[in-house]
């Protein structure tokens, strides 16, 4: 061990433990049992069982424990945002899609093709810059990864701008912020910008945030710290104070949470909470989608009490494969071409084949294919190298690798496309585009959505 540091090896990280030892102890609290103090016995922690603690402290501890259950804030609405409640139309058993036989799969690319026929599938690019990040760009000390991160937001920026949602007087809610580097750029292109207010809501705790580099009178920075599928956008205290209009961003929002920020968007924050969890209005009203055409200029109040607007959303989407059906806001699309849940669980799977890096797992079946990390991604989500799905030996003879990443390509522009649906039949003129190339990024598409200009009235003269 290194000197003041604690005796115990840890096997899992073939390393000693680097916690710093009480004055004359050679083992941390952590693995204090390790040496002889007083036959006192350490037990794991009834809240979180990957630490221990002495039994004779446990009280004490479990008052001050970080897994302890911490108080709901007020914004926090159990599954407001969850979607689908009748549990029964989720299939029990979910076989694997490795355990397919040829003819069951073959049917399955067959019911993709005729429910993709007659869909977009060929997106308009929208490869976009803004100023803001021009120094940033051509900033020779950055790498190459910081490069093709700086090309996505400045293009994410070009698309909003575009859109005409760089404007005062409103607030940015970016959805799985983790540092929140998109809402800083954002902040940077706001800069003679007043009234401005950004929400970062991001589930898990983050390190070296950016935060508190904005130091802008005219704008504000706060953290939610919830998941998404629990948060009531009305109850946030700055949005119910100022009823600002709201704009919706997010790059790299991770499978289900791009459906739960939708409905969060479209559904909870434009149908008054009042803390129960009421089913929300199919359709918007149009009080609030009159006050957010794209080409108007907010202000800091609405003109209704009782509906807040959407502005605009703007959301690269990512990880496909982590979608869930329960979530999903296109359930509707995929009923209407004849396909349920168990088709969805497929396509989903199917999916990764877009992104998977074929030529490395061709061959190598997947042993757990529902195994894979659940929790928060790395910010950016590449999956140029996953093995999730995608190397079943059911695949070896039928199908190519470029037969395979067209038809993960094909699953994606499915699952999208019931977004889009959604979208517009919550009174939203939206679309899907590449926003950068492939090359800097596999998973290169961009959501965009703006009230509908067609339910807007003529001024009067």
């Amino acid at each position: 061990p290194e000197p003041g540091r604690c005796a115990h090896f840890v096997l899992r990280k073939r390393r000693f433990c680097r916690m710093i030892p009480a004055p004359g102890r050679r083992f941390c609290g952590e693995h204090g049992h390790e040496e002889e103090q007083n036959d006192r016995k350490r037990i794991p922690c009834p809240l979180d069982p990957k630490h221990t603690v002495y039994e004779d402290q446990l009280q004490k501890h479990l008052k001050k424990c970080n897994s302890r259950e911490k108080p709901k804030p007020v914004y926090f609405v159990q599954d407001i945002n969850a979607g689908l409640k009748d549990v029964a139309e989720i299939p029990k058993k979910q076989v694997p899609l490795s355990s397919l036989s040829i003819e069951e799969l073959q049917n399955l690319i067959t019911r993709l093709k005729k429910a993709s026929n007659g869909l977009e599938l060929h997106l308009k690019e929208q490869i976009l810059s803004h100023k803001a990040l021009q120094e940033a760009l051509s900033d020779p000390k950055n790498g190459e990864s910081a490069f093709k991160h700086l090309k996505q937001q400045a293009s994410i920026l070009g698309n909003m701008e575009r859109l005409h949602l760089l404007g005062p007087g409103r607030c940015f809610v970016e959805f799985g912020a983790g540092r929140g580097k998109l809402s800083h750029w954002v902040d940077i292109a706001l800069e003679n910008v007043e009234s401005v207010q950004f929400l970062l809501v991001e589930r898990a705790t983050t390190r070296f945030k950016v935060d508190g580099k904005h130091k802008r009178r005219d704008s504000t920075f706060e953290r939610l710290q919830v998941d998404i599928q629990h948060l009531c956008l009305n109850k946030v205290p700055i949005l119910e104070k100022k009823k600002l209009p709201v704009v919706g961003i997010g790059k790299h929002l991770c499978g289900a949470a791009t459906d739960l920020a939708l409905r969060c968007l479209v559904e909870s924050y434009t149908t008054c909470c009042d803390g129960k969890n009421e089913e929300p209005a199919p359709k918007r009203c149009r009080a609030a989608q009159t006050e957010v055409a794209p080409h108007e200029s907010a202000g800091n109040e609405s003109t209704t009490e009782d509906h807040k607007p959407v502005a605009g959303i703007v959301i690269a989407l990512c990880c496909h494969h982590k979608c869930d059906w329960t979530h999903y806001v296109g359930r509707e699309f995929f009923k209407s071409v004849g396909l349920g849940p168990v088709e969805f669980h497929y396509f989903q799977r199917m999916s990764s084949w877009a992104t998977c890096g074929m030529q490395e797992t061709t061959g190598k079946a997947s042993t757990s294919e529902d195994s894979e990390d659940q929790t928060h991604d790395t910010e950016e989500h590449e999956h140029t190298h996953s093995r999730t799905a995608s190397g079943s030996d059911t695949l070896q003879g039928i199908l190519s690798v470029e037969e395979r990443k067209e038809l993960g390509c094909l699953c994606k522009r499915l699952i999208d496309h019931g977004r889009i649906e959604y979208l517009q039949q919550q009174g939203y003129k939206a679309a899907l585009q590449y926003y950068t190339e492939a090359a800097v990024s596999l998973e290169n598409v961009l959501l965009t959505a703006v009230p509908n200009p067609s339910v807007i009235p003529e001024p009067t003269i």
